[in-house]
């Protein structure tokens, strides 16, 4: 009984201590693969029993961004966010008032220790204002609507624009980029809407819209976090059979425009579905998704000031990685987290010396989980040649010179190749000069500038995408 009651003193007081020093501002700062920093600030208050907390994503221009619910046990902080797909558990640990713990986020996990002291260096807020080409007025119709993905059981739901005369001949489903995406494809962080964006433009020059919330995001249902691209491409192929579906749209023609992730999703859909009619691709890719990556990484390091010689040790590292991964498909996911995690720490130890800490190893290896995840496996491993080379239809691709996310110079060479080898002779690459990866016009392409710019998407890109589709019958 005494050593009961000792045990449930030492919690009381523990948990008397947490409770004193747990509201306030948290500081911390996330570590990227690639060499990128993110820092993240909570600002946690309490009211009676209950605590609430919102947070501030300063590089990105993210402040007071609501959480749904805090929860504090013991010594335990629970955070969580739907909307952003967001979850962080901590230890409170009294005698250095720090905490320590997990930011986990679209199936991804980084290591994220926060105290109260404010790091030198963060970058100050944007504030969040309403973006200038946000729809003001909106002189179409607009219908509220749901379709089924039969081969997942999941109901999809969006919105359809249509100019208000109903004259439309074409109508475009709006495919959105990694992660879990609402039907603007909001990005909360950076306070853009780039599909309310596309979709208020295009419905004012004639031409229809779907755009539809992800899967297991806003009004759709179905789980987001087990699906790989291959089912994102049943959940599009699903909005081109429901507009066949019905009577008043049936007979409009059918295009896909994807963004990023998306421009992996149109072609798969188009290579296999003929009612597709055109396709856009918006920083699509169009070489292997290991080469991709390893590009991408490259240059956010070199955009992050790292230098020549890590940036070469981090891209060789990575290719082992991918490797592994693209030549053991079938390995189940634990045993290919063993043999990853084994070559991970075998590389940091070679390349950091006697000295990396075993904590360091263990708080690098805390990342792989996402990159076992059946998502990440099937992108890795993706080619775009398999399903370009085998559309037919008309197709526009169009990629900023400063996307540092998808090197426009490679992939537009990578799907004129593949289009080419289709034998498909209708389709245009486009290069926007100076425009990053959210098609803004942009002064370095760096991640850190897409909440900093006013613009959501270039007019010059809204023009060229409205006019190519008019222009055929």
């Amino acid at each position: 009984m005494k050593k009961i009651v000792g045990t449930l003193i030492f919690m009381v007081l523990t948990y008397s201590a947490f409770a004193q020093t747990i509201t306030g501002d948290w500081y911390g700062t996330l570590n990227i693969p690639g060499g990128a920093k993110l820092h993240v600030v909570f600002h946690i208050t309490k009211s009676g029993d209950t605590y609430t907390t919102t947070f501030d994503s300063p590089d990105q221009g993210g402040r007071g961004l609501a959480t749904d619910k805090t929860t504090v046990a013991g010594d335990q902080l629970t955070i969580e966010a739907s909307k952003f797909s967001i979850t962080y558990t901590g230890v409170f640990l009294p005698d250095s008032s720090k905490i320590n713990g997990i930011f986990l986020q679209g199936g991804g996990s980084l290591p994220l220790n926060l105290t109260h002291d404010k790091p030198t260096g963060t970058a100050a807020p944007v504030a969040r204002v309403v973006r200038p080409q946000d729809p003001k007025d909106f002189p179409y119709k607009q219908e509220e609507v749901t379709f089924t993905n039969p081969k997942a059981e999941n109901t999809l739901a969006g919105t359809i624009t249509m100019p208000r005369d109903g004259r439309a001949s074409k109508i475009v489903v709006l495919i959105t980029g990694s992660g879990p995406q609402d039907r603007n494809e909001e990005i909360v962080q950076f306070n853009h809407r780039p599909f309310l964006v596309w979709s208020d433009w295009l419905t004012r020059q004639g031409i229809a819209v779907l755009r539809y919330d992800d899967r297991g995001v806003g009004k759709s249902t179905g789980i987001f976090g087990t699906a790989t691209s291959a089912d994102f491409a049943d959940d599009a192929e699903a909005a081109v059979n429901y507009i066949q579906s019905r009577a008043d749209l049936k007979n409009l023609k059918i295009g896909l425009m994807g963004h990023s992730e998306g421009g992996m999703i149109a072609p798969i859909v188009a290579s296999r579905n003929r009612a597709v009619r055109f396709i856009i691709l918006l920083a699509g890719p169009g070489v292997p998704v290991n080469q991709l990556m390893l590009r991408q990484a490259a240059d956010q390091m070199r955009l992050g000031g790292a230098s020549a010689e890590a940036i070469q040790r981090s891209a060789a590292t990575n290719k082992k990685i991918y490797s592994l991964i693209i030549q053991n498909p079938s390995l189940p996911s634990a045993q290919l987290k063993q043999q990853v995690d084994t070559l991970l720490s075998r590389e940091l130890r070679a390349s950091s010396g006697a000295d990396l800490k075993k904590q360091d190893i263990d708080d690098v290896l805390k990342q792989t989980p996402v990159l076992t995840s059946p998502w990440y496996r099937y992108f890795i491993a993706f080619r775009p040649a398999d399903y370009l080379t085998k559309v037919k239809c008309p197709v526009l691709a169009l990629d900023g010179t400063l996307d540092m996310q998808v090197n426009s110079e490679a992939n537009l060479a990578g799907i004129r190749e593949s289009l080419e080898k289709s034998g498909n002779r209708n389709f245009k690459t486009v290069p926007m000069p100076g425009v990053n990866h959210m098609f803004q016009k942009a002064t370095t392409g760096a991640l850190n500038e897409y909440a900093r710019i006013s613009e959501t998407v270039d007019p010059n890109a809204l023009q060229i995408v409205s006019e190519w589709i008019n222009h055929f019958p």
